[in-house]
Order: C-alpha cells, then structure tokens, then sequence
C-alpha cells in the first residue's frame, strides 16, 4: 500500500503541483481514507520526500539504460534528452521549480544527490567522447562538467514552464557540446541537431 501511495500521490504531484495537492486529493483519488495515508506518512513533507526519491531512482534507471545502448557520447546525450522529454512532457510547471519555491529544504536535500550523480555521468560522457574522437582531448573536464550541471541545474530551477526548460536545455546542450567538440564532434552535433527539429 504504501507504495501505491507514493506511486499516486508523485503522479499527482508532478501534474498538478506539489503545493496544491493535498492529502485530502491523494485519499480521494484513491478512495482509501486520510487515515490510511497517515498510517505511513506523518506528514505530506515526508510524502513528497519519499516521492522525489523514487522519481531520481527511476530517472536514473532510465539514464544507465540509455548508456548501456553504447551510442557516441554526442549522440547519448541527445538520447538522455529524449528520455526527459518523454517522462516529463504531461507536466506543465516544471517539478524542480515548484519544489524548490514551496519546498527549499527537500529540494536541497534531492539537488545534493542530483549534483554527484549528474556529475559523475557527465564526467563519463566527456571521457568516452575524447576517446572517440569527438571532444578535444585537452579539454578542462572538471571544468567542463561544472559549467554544464550549473546550466542544466540553474535552468530547471528557475524557469516554472516545462515546456520552456526543454527548450533552454537544447540550447545548453549545444553550447556545451561546442565548447568541447573537435571537428569531427561538430560534424556530429549537427547531425544529431538536425534529427532534433525535423
């Protein structure tokens, strides 16, 4: 049950605002009582914690998925960005946003372990992309992967649209790759940028 709960109230979350769902909402959807809610959780706090720890879970889940598929390093994280889009294109607010506005202390907690995760697959991605050929092999990579998680995170938490956020993280997508790409990289930037607007 208590997964159900989660499952539930994170869906509910995400579509309609961590703010404006309530435990009232969540017993309601589905027709068990407050009580039986409480019975797991004290508070609607703990139920949103509980609940941005399984959606990190479940995205990262999805992003080894995407890096077992062995694409290219320019290609793969043009894959991870079709993966967002996917899981999160229903919602209108972006969850990072609200959580950060009407949840500071959650969100810093779930930004921590975002930031060190996020990270190290940069850190991955630009090492497998020098061995390929495709970022230049001089490249500053803790440099690198600082300035890219500051601009995916900084984008997130600030702009409230989805839809919107989607549309700055190609933007920073491209500038990072530039940044970095030798020739051949740029060759495929454009191939992947191509496949992106048709």
């Amino acid at each position: 049950m208590k997964e159900k709960i989660i499952k539930k109230a994170t869906d509910m979350f995400l579509k309609l605002g961590f703010k404006s769902v309530t435990m009232d909402d969540i017993a309601g959807e589905m027709c068990i009582s407050k009580k039986t809610i409480y019975k797991y959780f004290s508070n609607k706090e703990m139920l949103i914690e509980e609940g941005t720890e399984v959606v990190h879970q479940k995205i990262h889940a999805l992003m080894d998925k995407v890096v077992s598929e062995n694409h290219n390093a320019i290609a793969e994280n043009f894959q991870l960005r079709e993966m967002f889009q996917e899981m999160f294109q229903a919602f209108d607010q972006s969850p990072a946003y609200q959580l950060k506005k009407h949840y500071p202390e959650i969100y810093q907690k779930m930004m921590e372990n975002e930031i060190e995760d996020c990270s190290q697959m940069f850190r991955q991605n630009i090492e497998k992309g020098i061995k390929q050929g495709l970022y230049r092999p001089e490249t500053d990579i803790e440099a690198a992967v600082k300035f890219y998680y500051t601009l995916i995170f900084s984008i997130n938490e600030n702009t409230r649209l989805e839809k919107e956020a989607y549309e700055l993280e190609a933007k920073a997508l491209e500038y990072h790759t530039r940044a970095i790409a030798t020739a051949e990289g740029l060759v495929e930037l454009e191939k992947n940028l191509l496949n992106l607007n048709k």
